[in-house]
This record gives structure tokens, sequence and C-alpha cells, in this order.
């Protein structure tokens, strides 16, 4: 009887706080990527645009407090932890949201490291580029939009049909270093395709332009990735296969634990809007294979996974 009534007290402590959020005037702050068309852009001169932009401006609305976007860079490096760089981000006040956020158990993990260094921001400064913040303990809001891999096709392979990853044994294969995609195709039936596959360097060599230009034949990668780079050329000769890797991330919001109330005022807020049917449509505005999410909301051990494949 006593936990019944500890459980109720509980409950309705958050939806005050919940309730309270929602009538919060002060601005809701979000922290998106300044560079992950079609899901968020930032251009000097150019509005912000994208579809967590759109559904970011809904979900205030929905709180009735204005929106407050603090962008950041993002380097696709293998030194880089996108884990690390939202949790200091969070820590350090920049925003109280980070949108986008694939929601994986291990990217929710508690840090192995008591501080980590921001990644660079919009209004950065020289200390801030160095100093270390103490990391906080993320939390995730339901998910909003199923990321899933897929197969990108080069030209000289733009009537293959792919159906599995072994429908891929005899074409030229790139991929990123260190890359899932990478993970996925090296160790598919054994190592099967390895002798197929060239490695390029994140950041540095251009795997989609290298497609294009029929360098190579096949590529895996996140299916927004392959929506950014055919908005922004539209006479690509790069084409999707229609294939996805049975295993994709959700993605959503991730947050800080010691503000639960937020966390359950945006998930009231992400309910109403996929009844609405807005997400779908904020998606399709955007120019984004929009995917409604999957169980299960937060994706397992993803390497494991891929090896038992």
């Amino acid at each position: 009887m006593r936990r019944h009534l500890t459980a109720c007290v509980l409950g309705a402590l958050l939806s005050s706080m919940a309730a309270a959020h929602a009538a919060d005037p002060q601005p809701l702050r979000l922290c998106l990527d300044e560079d992950r068309p079609p899901l968020s852009a930032h251009r000097k001169g150019k509005p912000d645009a994208g579809f967590d932009v759109m559904l970011a401006q809904a979900i205030a609305d929905k709180l009735g407090r204005p929106l407050k976007i603090q962008w950041f860079e993002t380097k696709l490096d293998e030194e880089a932890s996108p884990q690390m760089e939202a949790n200091a981000l969070l820590s350090d006040g920049r925003c109280a949201l980070l949108g986008g956020y694939a929601l994986t158990r291990d990217s929710l993990v508690t840090p192995g490291m008591k501080t980590a260094r921001m990644p660079d921001f919009e209004g950065a400064t020289r200390e801030d580029r160095r100093r270390r913040v103490d990391l906080g303990v993320l939390v995730p809001t339901q998910p909003y939009v199923y990321s899933p891999m897929t197969v990108v096709l080069g030209p000289k392979a733009r009537d293959r049909k792919i159906k599995d990853i072994g429908d891929l044994a005899g074409l030229k294969l790139a991929i990123e270093s260190g890359s899932l995609g990478d993970a996925i195709l090296m160790t598919y039936d054994k190592g099967r395709l390895i002798d197929n596959i060239t490695h390029l360097v994140p950041g540095r060599d251009d795997l989609l332009g290298a497609l294009n230009r029929g360098d190579f034949d096949a590529t895996l990668l996140d299916l927004g990735r392959f929506d950014a780079h055919r908005a922004a050329h539209p006479d690509t000769a790069i084409t999707a296969s229609g294939y996805y890797y049975p295993i994709g991330a959700n993605r959503g919001y991730v947050g800080l634990a010691s503000d639960p109330a937020l966390i359950e005022a945006v998930n009231k807020a992400l309910t109403e809007l996929a009844a609405e049917g807005k997400i779908a449509e904020f998606g399709k505005a955007a120019g984004l294979t929009y995917l409604p999410p999957r169980e299960p909301a937060i994706l397992g051990d993803v390497w494991t996974q891929i090896i038992k494949r």
C-alpha cells in the first residue's frame, strides 16, 4: 500500500513538473548539428532548415516556449566521440536537449570518463575549446524517427537487385573506416566480401563523390546521408537500392537525468505530434525518407548482433 502511494505521489509530482515546463516562458534550448541535412542545417545568410528544426519548433510551440537552437559541429574522424560531446554540451548547460541522437544502449551508458571536451559550437570562445566539462547522465525521450543503413549503388551497378548484403558479391565496394557500415561489410559471412572492399578515410575522402564518378559500385551508409546527397546533387548518378539493413537505430532527443519533467513533457508533445501526422509531414517537407520508429526503442549491442549475422 505504501509503495502504491509513493508511486502515485511521484507520478503526480512529475506530472506537475511537466505542466510547469509546458507553461515555462523560458526558451527551450536545444542543440542541433549544423551540418546534417536533411535533419538539420545552419548556413550563413540562409534560414535554418531541416526535419529536426521543424520538429523542435513544433515541440516548443506545444510547450508554449520560444525555441533557442545551439548549433554545434560534428567532425567525421575516428577519434571523435559523439556521445561524450553530446553529454558535455548538455552538462555545460548549452542546451537542455540534443536532437537527432541515435538511441543505442552503448550511447546511453554512464560515461566511463568524468569529464570531456565540447565540440566546436556557435559562440564558442578559445577557453570553451580548451576546457573540460564534468559529465552527467544522459536519458532519452521516446524516438521520433527510424534511421536504417541502406545500400547505395553507383552508375555501373544501378540495375543490381539488392535484397541482402550477400547480393553485393562481385561489386567494387567502398566504405569509410571505423563506421558501422565497415563492421557490417567486413564481418559478413565470415569475411566473404573483404577482398572487394576499399576503405576510405572519413572527413578526408569523398565517399559519395567517388561512388558518383563510378570509381566504386556500392556502399552501405545511413539513409539520411543519402537523402542529403540527393538534395544537394539532384543530378547525381548514384541511386538508392531500396534495401535497408535489418539492424537500425531510432533517433530521438537526449537530456540529463536531473530534469525528468522536461523529458516527460517532450514525450507528451511527441505523442501528440505523431498522432496528428505532423512528424511524417516534417520529414516529407525536409526531403527525408521518413520511417516511423521501430521496436526496440533503444537498440541493444549492435556489434554482437552484426557479428552473429
